[in-house]
């Protein structure tokens, strides 16, 4: 029985040789650290380097925001200019306007000055020398035309009787209601009085014609008018008593033109 059990407990043929093969085999062989030792990455492979590193898109933002920020500029630089262009413009156009308005004051302004307040004219004859001379330019005041004894007259008179008014200086000696005369003497009377006229070259008044009777009564709108150079000037001794609605105005002042 005891050999039985000793016969049981002896390893089989296999279990030998397995046992003689471990037994072969050195012990530092089994237990080296360089044999187990997981193989060591390439350097040159950095694929893995690649994959394995995060995804830094931080560049590409900044780059994206700094061209952004550029458009930005460029953008809000290019609305500034079109601003201001358009605020200039704008202004011009005021300009322009407020000019336009004001050179349409001025003409009207103009206008009305010297075409229904004053008047301009130049004196076409030697009749009202020496006080005024052929030439000088006269300034008469276009409301004015209740005259009266003294007053420079600028009328307007059919002198040769066809029809064609013509510009005419004068001064009044007579107003409306006034009886004029001329006398043996060649002097002017009104109302039964000699006048005195100083300032003539020549005191002498001719009458001419037949066509004024004397003496003569002047109506409610009549002036009888008379130049200062009595020898050379054509006035009522010729036409007759002046119309008030014939009288243009009143002279206000002259400029000398003559003898430059």
């Amino acid at each position: 029985m005891a050999e039985e059990d000793r016969n049981k407990m002896q390893p089989t043929s296999s279990e030998e040789t397995l046992e003689e093969i471990l037994a072969s085999v050195p012990d530092s062989t089994l237990y080296d650290e360089d044999f187990c030792e997981e193989p060591e990455d390439d350097p040159s492979d950095d694929t893995e380097a690649v994959y394995d590193e995060p995804w830094d898109d931080s560049d590409e933002d900044s780059e994206d925001d700094a061209s952004n920020d550029a458009e930005a500029g460029v953008s809000e630089g290019d609305t500034e200019a079109l601003a201001k262009e358009l605020t200039d413009a704008e202004k011009g156009m005021k300009n322009a306007h407020r000019f336009l308005i004001y050179l349409v004051v001025f003409l009207f302004v103009v206008w009305i000055l010297f075409f229904k307040i004053i008047g301009i004219t130049h004196m076409p004859s030697e009749g009202m020398e020496p006080r005024i001379d052929a030439g000088d330019l006269l300034v008469f005041y276009r409301l004015d035309r209740d005259a009266e004894f003294d007053d420079v007259i600028i009328f307007e008179k059919d002198v040769d009787g066809t029809g064609r008014e013509t510009m005419m200086v004068g001064r009044v000696v007579a107003a409306p209601g006034d009886t004029v005369d001329i006398n043996e003497n060649n002097r002017l009377v009104v109302n039964g009085n000699a006048i005195v006229e100083s300032s003539l070259l020549r005191v002498e008044t001719i009458r001419r014609g037949e066509r004024v009777q004397y003496p003569l009564t002047l109506g409610e709108d009549e002036y009888f008018v008379l130049s200062d150079n009595r020898t050379a000037g054509v006035d009522s001794r010729y036409f007759g008593p002046v119309k008030k609605k014939d009288i243009l105005g009143t002279v206000i002042t002259l400029i000398r033109r003559n003898k430059l």
